[in-house]
């Protein structure tokens, strides 16, 4: 038997305050570690409270971890703290992803909590665009692979790859949706899952090592991600396994399409040896036996179909193609 198709009724889109935002004394963010079982808010009263919540994944995904850092210094600044404390406190909390220094950098000058909600603000813009952006990449019909979550929750509002499939599948073009579940944290199978359930829109669950028996049967047309830092020769760090699919994407001839915003270049690092791979909890992966658990992993540039940001869609060579200036806060 096929598996069977998820396709409840249509329900509102999670707002971004929901998934983030400052209320007069904490940062309260929707905790991420209990869904989608339990929705329940987990306050930071303090930047180092904050820094932990991003270490243990309460809020994760690099544009929702930056907006959340905005936050935190507005709250540090509204309480009288060391603003270059709480910076490198909420700077060191997780490696990878470049939003979040960059979200910080922007509250240098006028660490507001004013300037804090632009950024909130022009982050789940720029999923909208991206996602008005990425429907060309997709055929009638598409049945589309994604790894991780790149929605609402991880941006802080709307997606970057979530939100180019349901700017698709609104448009008409989006028949199915494969999720990995993205062991070991399972942030496919809770909560891009959960989110597409949100929305209605017609998914399954597989696990990881499902994926190239699904292409090699024909069952998927397109890979769509997001990303976590973009180096500027077009390298794409993600969640760990994405390379892998890069590389059955193109065995298969498939493309692969990463959609994040500007916020997540990194014009510093020229090619992805220079990103930093954090590494987890060995326990993440199992309480008995000697692990190793990287977080992300490095897909080359060769192997990414197009990248989509809010200003377009960008094809190799990506050197000249993607924005020479990153996102800046207004």
């Amino acid at each position: 038997m096929g598996a069977r198709l998820v396709s409840p009724p249509r329900m509102s889109e999670l707002a971004p305050h929901r998934i983030v935002r400052l209320e007069d004394d904490a940062v309260v963010v929707l905790d991420q570690r209990l869904l989608p079982g339990e929705e329940a808010d987990l306050r930071c009263s303090t930047a180092p409270e904050l820094a932990e919540a991003i270490r243990v994944l309460a809020v994760r995904g690099a544009p929702a971890i930056g907006v959340a850092a905005a936050y935190g210094m507005a709250l540090a600044a509204e309480r009288g703290d060391d603003l270059d404390i709480a910076f490198e406190t909420l700077a060191a909390s997780r490696p990878t992803a470049v939003n979040l220094r960059w979200a910080l950098e922007a509250m240098r000058d006028d660490p507001t909590r004013e300037r804090a909600e632009r950024i909130h603000v022009d982050e789940v813009e720029r999923c909208r665009r991206m996602g008005e952006h990425a429907v060309e990449l997709f055929p009638a019909g598409a049945r589309v692979l994604t790894h991780c979550n790149a929605g609402g929750l991880a941006t802080g509002g709307y997606g970057t790859a979530v939100g180019a499939i349901r700017a698709a599948y609104e448009a008409g073009l989006v028949a199915q949706v494969w999720v990995d579940e993205t062991r070991p944290l399972l942030q496919g199978a809770r909560l891009t899952a959960w989110e597409l359930e949100q929305l209605g829109i017609p998914h399954a669950v597989i696990v990881d090592g499902a994926a190239a028996s699904l292409m090699a049967r024909g069952e998927v047309d397109v890979v769509v991600t997001g990303a976590d830092r973009i180096a500027a020769n077009g390298d794409t760090a993600n969640k760990i396994g994405t390379y892998s699919l890069a590389v059955l994407a193109r065995h298969h001839g498939l493309p692969l399409v990463v959609v994040a915003p500007t916020s997540t270049l990194d014009p510093a690092a020229a090619t992805g040896d220079e990103i930093p791979i954090e590494e987890r909890d060995p326990g993440e992966v199992t309480q008995r036996f000697a692990a190793r658990n990287p977080a992300f992993d490095v897909t080359p540039a060769e192997l990414v179909s197009a990248i989509v940001t809010e200003r377009g869609v960008h094809r190799a060579p990506y050197a000249e193609s993607l924005p020479r200036e990153t996102a800046a806060a207004r």
